[in-house]
């Protein structure tokens, strides 16, 4: 069986050796593909050093750009599955054994792993869509992550270590590299469930994900993920716009998201520097730009 890991980074040199010392760990990976995409922290140095590593260097198109190039590469290369993965996540040493286990169903198209935070279960995986009702979120029957103790279908999961199997790439294509950053997982997974794909959510395969902001205020935290904001507004606008089944959820429900942002920022701006007046018109036309379909590095 022919496996690649595929894994984006961007200016995380220290994370990065973990997830690839993790990846070297787990067996039977064919190839571990590294996306640099345009790190200036030293990790092209390091990454030049290490002979078993295929290094794709490009400029940072974001999470999306960097999986639909690795993804593309392995794909070409031949790889029956493709084992996706951020810097910031660390597969356990048999965590690839526990997902093959599972493999054998040619019905099912993605495989999930389970995602620890200082040993705590950190789970965005759900199991369906709400394409209908705009007062309630797109993402329908999230996990309980007590109950969960053997495998179970869902309908979507994050790009922190899905296991796809070839004939998804083949039917659907890749990733959607004009998001950027947000929702480019979403979007794949609904693509591969509307493919006629399943994707099962496998407990017994652990990964460990890195802590961010742990020590920060609610305005230190928000300053450093604002420019993430305006993608995660626009992007869901665009999911919405793009699956929903009526006028309502096209528009409405990303309205109400970007209206509470709005509103946040309004009313927060002159007491914390975790918006400024200058955010407001950015976040209403990140939302016009996701309705209207339009894409792109902001």
């Amino acid at each position: 069986m022919n496996i690649y890991a595929v894994t984006v980074t961007f200016n995380r040199k220290e994370l990065l050796k973990r997830t690839i010392d993790c990846l070297r760990k787990n067996k039977p990976v064919s190839k571990i593909v590294v996306v640099n995409n345009g790190s200036t922290d030293g990790t092209g140095e390091w990454l030049a050093g290490q002979e078993d590593l295929i290094v794709i260097t490009q400029e940072n198109v974001g999470g999306s750009g960097g999986f639909y190039t690795g993804i593309e590469y392995a794909y070409k290369a031949g790889a029956d599955w493709i084992w996706c993965m951020d810097d910031d996540v660390f597969p356990r040493e048999n965590c690839l054994e526990e997902l093959l286990k599972e493999a054998s169903d040619p019905s099912i198209g993605i495989l999930a792993p389970r995602r620890l935070m200082e040993g705590k279960i950190f789970c965005h995986d759900f199991k369906g869509y709400n394409l209908t009702n705009p007062f309630k979120s797109m993402y329908r029957e999230r996990l309980d992550n007590d109950k969960v103790n053997s495998p179970v279908f869902i309908a979507g999961t994050a790009f922190e270590g899905p296991f796809i199997r070839r004939n998804v790439v083949e039917k659907i294509g890749l990733p959607q590299k004009d998001l950027f950053i947000f929702c480019d997982d979403t979007d794949y997974c609904i693509r591969t469930i509307q493919a006629g794909y399943k994707i099962l959510y496998v407990p017994a395969a652990l990964m460990d994900k890195q802590k961010f902001f742990s020590n920060d205020t609610w305005s230190q935290k928000n300053q450093k993920k604002k420019w993430k904001r305006f993608y995660q507004v626009r992007n869901s606008a665009y999911l919405n716009s793009k699956y929903g089944k009526n006028w309502s959820v096209k528009y409405l429900r990303s309205f109400i998201n970007v209206a509470g942002y709005i509103t946040t920022a309004f009313f927060t701006f002159p007491f914390s520097k975790a918006y400024n007046f200058a955010d407001i018109p950015k976040l209403w036309k990140a939302y016009k730009d996701g309705i209207n379909q339009r894409l792109g590095k902001m």
